[in-house]
């Protein structure tokens, strides 16, 4: 296991060497979409619709922040469970998308998706929301407003922590993790 301090616009060509237990620690540009805007960016992609945002090499964080309070740029921004996007996940790694950031499990298609692709799934400490805004520099709703705090956003941060749960190559912190601690 290892550490690494990446810029975002780089994910697309390091997510491949990226393994299952590595820390990260991202600069740059993350979208928040939770499953409400990943279906309507399914539509839109069925539509032949213009997306919200590039999804090419594109890091996607699950989260819906809530308000800020004044001095703040978002309020707390915690991960949300990432398995209520794998019915659209593997279309969106298809697509491009190179990171999701979440917490959770997820789904056999999505780890064959992020294999096809070089993707790479890594994992935000839940409850920790308050402490994930501080990296946080800038904020800006870029689609589905009337969303609310699930809305899409472009989020600039600095220093943002995550853990890679998954790899592109079969690494699965979920699975082998606890296989370690099994006693039958």
């Amino acid at each position: 296991m290892a550490h690494y301090d990446l810029k975002t616009q780089d994910l697309k060509a390091f997510a491949p060497k990226l393994r299952a237990g590595d820390t990260v620690t991202l600069t740059g540009t993350l979208y928040t979409a939770r499953d409400a805007a990943h279906k309507r960016i399914v539509a839109a992609m069925d539509e032949g619709q213009a997306l919200p945002f590039d999804l090419d090499g594109a890091a996607v964080y699950y989260a819906g922040p809530t308000p800020e309070k004044p001095g703040q740029v978002i309020g707390s921004v915690g991960p949300t469970t990432s398995g209520r996007m794998d019915p659209y996940s593997p279309r969106l790694l298809d697509a491009g998308l190179t990171c999701m950031i979440g917490k959770g499990v997820r789904s056999q298609a999505v780890a064959d998706a992020m294999a096809r692709n070089g993707a790479v799934y890594m994992v935000a400490i839940g409850g920790a929301g308050a402490v994930k805004a501080e990296s946080v520099k800038a904020l800006d709703v870029i689609a589905y407003e009337d969303l609310g705090c699930e809305s899409v956003k472009r989020l600039t941060v600095e220093g943002f922590t995550a853990i890679v749960a998954m790899d592109s190559v079969g690494g699965n912190l979920y699975r082998d993790g606890a296989a370690q601690y099994r006693t039958e």
